[in-house]
Parts: structure tokens; sequence; C-alpha cells
């Protein structure tokens, strides 16, 4: 083929040529987008930190796109670790229970107050789960109520060491000592341990204004001595129905932190000399304030992180001169769920005694005027016979 510049037979011109060569090379230019080209190995999507794992590249006609692919080993991979911030977490308030008990035998032993026999049992063979443990706040001067209550509504012997095993509940006196350790009144109460068994003592000088210290004191101690759902503390002029009181806990304990009574919210008083009189009053505001919502004292009850909680910060926190205004206060600011039941506050007869026929059993009666039931070392036998919820009941009872 010859070149020339005119036309001919035979022969192209030079100007159809590049006609032809610009035709051929746009024509391959376009087969050439029109194939799919793999990604360069810079366009691979790599795990990196800023949580882009799982995407992937691929090219289109306006350029690589990233594609969000779902991968179900990292979502197992998420449920996994949850579950192990939980199991961490029970670690952790274990492991806080176990150093708060290491504590309080240190301190009994540096103090040398006796160490309780439970404590030196459950350190031997191990810790067992409890439902829940009732401490009966008594003095030195409360004899006759300890014994009308041992004849009322706590069993005692062989029957409370049932109680214990098969379902799962401790009640013990709560006393401390007095301001000379060893003097007649406690040599008095360590024989009435020694014949009933069923004392707790605690590292405690007693007194009436001393109430928020034993409280604080006793919750520290029960959750080392018991592992319980819950921890109790009621007075030694009340009367219990045990069962009824283990059914009301037992419906909550799946919850982590609560408190549960009777909740008021009184007036604060700021005149001396009157009853419950509060010498920090300043505290709550102006004249006429209120108290923030608190279980009332007769009886209440506490989850054990609550108790672990007292346990842990018991040298910090503020002792109130009333002890149901104490623990109302340590649980503020706290996530605590508070949980009123109006059978833990109920009258006596024939207030009790009505419910009781209406099958709306309570359990916890007294008389609100006396704090307490009135005269209660007589009266007690009185609201039992009425009002108590039967023996078989606490023996049938599933919690």
């Amino acid at each position: 083929m010859s070149w020339r510049k005119g036309g001919g037979d035979g022969g192209v011109s030079r100007r159809w040529a590049v006609l032809l060569c610009l035709g051929s090379f746009c024509l391959g230019l376009l087969f050439t987008n029109r194939m799919w080209t793999l990604p360069e190995a810079n366009e691979i999507a790599r795990p990196n930190g800023n949580g882009e794992e799982g995407n992937t590249l691929v090219a289109t006609e306006c350029g690589p796109k990233k594609v969000q692919q779902h991968d179900y080993k990292d979502i197992l991979r998420v449920q996994d670790t949850h579950h192990g911030v939980q199991t961490l977490d029970k670690t952790i308030v274990s492991l806080e229970t176990e150093l708060s008990a290491a504590r309080s035998l240190q301190e009994s032993l540096l103090n040398g107050s006796p160490v309780a026999e439970e404590f030196k049992l459950s350190e031997s063979i191990g810790r067992r789960k409890y439902l829940m443990v009732i401490g009966i706040n008594t003095a030195f001067s409360s004899r006759k109520r300890r014994d009308s209550i041992r004849y009322t509504w706590m069993p005692q012997g062989e029957k409370r060491k049932k109680l214990e095993e098969e379902k799962g509940i401790i009640i013990r006196f709560v006393i401390g000592h007095s301001a000379i350790s060893g003097g007649i009144v406690d040599r008095a109460i360590e024989a009435e341990d020694r014949k009933h068994g069923d004392f707790m003592r605690i590292d405690h000088v007693e007194g009436y204004l001393a109430l928020s210290g034993k409280t604080k004191t006793y919750f520290a101690t029960a959750v080392s001595l018991w592992d319980a759902d819950f921890y109790v503390k009621v007075d030694d002029d009340v009367h219990v129905n045990i069962a009824t009181l283990g059914q009301i806990l037992s419906n909550h304990a799946l919850k982590p932190r609560v408190y549960i009574g009777c909740m008021k919210s009184g007036p604060v008083l700021s005149e001396k000399g009157v009853r419950y009189y509060e010498p920090e009053h300043w505290k709550f505001g102006e004249p006429g304030n209120k108290y923030f919502r608190h279980a009332t004292g007769q009886l209440y009850a506490i989850s054990k992180d609550l108790a672990t909680y007292i346990s842990i910060n018991r040298h910090v926190l503020h002792k109130y001169i009333n002890e149901d205004v104490s623990l109302g206060s340590w649980f503020i600011g706290l996530d605590v769920e508070h949980i009123e039941d109006r059978r833990l506050c109920c009258g006596t007869p024939p207030d009790c005694e009505w419910k009781a026929q209406a099958g709306n059993t309570c359990a916890a009666s007294f008389d609100w005027r006396c704090s307490g039931i009135c005269n209660s070392e007589g009266r007690i036998w009185e609201v039992h016979n009425k009002c108590a919820e039967g023996e078989k009941t606490l023996w049938n009872s599933t919690f």
C-alpha cells in the first residue's frame, strides 16, 4: 500500500488514515472502561482503629464505593464482652465483700473483741447463700422483750437451725458491749447467749443516742458473717411474720440495689428537748422543711450490694442522731430503688387482725404512737394470737 496525498484507486489518503486511527483508539477506550477491574492492593479494606472493620471497597462506574457487610462473629463477640463485664462486676462485689469481712475480723482482733463462731465456721467451710438475715435491735435492759419474741414469732432451738438450713433465714438479737467491756451487763448477755445461742455481738458501745453507729456496724458485721440476698433490721418491740416478710423480699431478689420499708418524710425538728430533735437541722434548709424520704425505723431491709457499700464506706458515712434518717442519707446519690410496702408497718389489732382475715397478712405490726408495740412484753402475745400467719405457713413456704 502506498501513501499518497490525493485519492485514487487502490490507495488511502492520509486524512482517512488519521481518522481510522482515532476511531480505533476511541473504541479501545470504550471497551476498556466497560470491563470490571480488580481493586488495587491499597484499596482493600483493612481493620483499623476507626471502627471501619467489615467495610469492603468495590469498583463502580463512579469509582470505588464502600459496602457495609454484616459480620455476625462481631455481634457475638460484643455479646460475649457484655457477659464478661457482668461477670466481672459480680466478681468485684464478691471480692469487696470478702475484703470487708477480713477487715472486720482484723478490727475485732485488734480491739480484743470476741470473734463470732459463725465467722470462724464460714471461713473454714466457705460461705453458703441465705435469703435474709434478720437483726433484732435490742438493749441490755430488754430481757423481757427478748423472751417475749422467743416465745412468739422467733423459732427456738432445733427449729431455728432448721429455719437456717432449709429456708436460708438467719435471726439474731443484735447487741454491742457496755462502756466498760466485761462488766456485769456484758456477763449477763454472755450467760443468756450460752442458754439460747441467738445473739450477734458487734463491736459497738451501747447507747440510745448511738443507734446510727449501731445500725452501721450491724450491717457491716452481718454482711461479713453471712452471704444473704437481704439484710433486715427490726426493733425488739415489733411483731414479725417471717414467711410473709420472706415472700415480700424474694419478689425483689433479682434487683441489685433495693431499699425496702414504709417510706416517710417527717418534719425536721429544730427545738431542743422535743422528741426526735435534730441537732443538725440547719443542714436541711429553712425551718419547717421535711426530711428526704426514708424508711421508718421499726423495720426495713436492704439488699446485699447496699450492705456491702455500708461496710466498705462505714468510716466516712455521716451519722445523724436518728438512725432511720442516717440510713436514708447514706443512699442519697446512689442508684437505689426505694420500695414501699405497707405490709411492713401494720397496726396492732384490730388492724392486722382484719387484714389477716381478708387474706392480706401483715409482715410487721406495731403501734405508731409508741414507735413499737406499746407494753410489748405482754401485748405481743395478743398480736401473735390474732395476727400470726401460722407455723405451717412458714415451713410450707417457698421463696
